[in-house]
């Protein structure tokens, strides 16, 4: 499969540092090294839009419960329906684990 323009070498050396990572702190540890606090927050909050997006939330109650804007809301739900499927796939994920564990 061809890569993306956007899919630079030094993007997947970064993607395989990640595949190194086993344990919660690891990966936490490592972002706060890689990323400044405000890209950190960026980052949890695109996620928390997600989830909620995912949950079926309204616009206007995500917007309420993370102070993410209006524009933010809709990037993320753009992405979340027809981006590279990296949102999608990671909920999916979740859902299936958290379905065995309830089972």
């Amino acid at each position: 499969m061809a890569k993306s323009s956007w899919q630079t070498q030094n993007l997947m050396d970064l993607c395989q540092a990640f595949l190194l990572l086993k344990h919660e702190d690891e990966v936490s540890h490592f972002l706060r090294d890689l990323l400044t606090m405000q890209e950190l927050d960026t980052f949890a909050q695109r996620w928390q839009v997600a989830r909620m997006l995912h949950q079926g939330k309204h616009f206007a109650a995500i917007e309420k419960a993370t102070g993410a804007s209006s524009a933010t809301i809709t990037r993320v739900n753009r992405w979340l329906k027809a981006g590279e499927h990296g949102y999608a796939d990671v909920l999916a994920k979740i859902d299936s684990t958290t379905k065995l564990e309830t089972a």
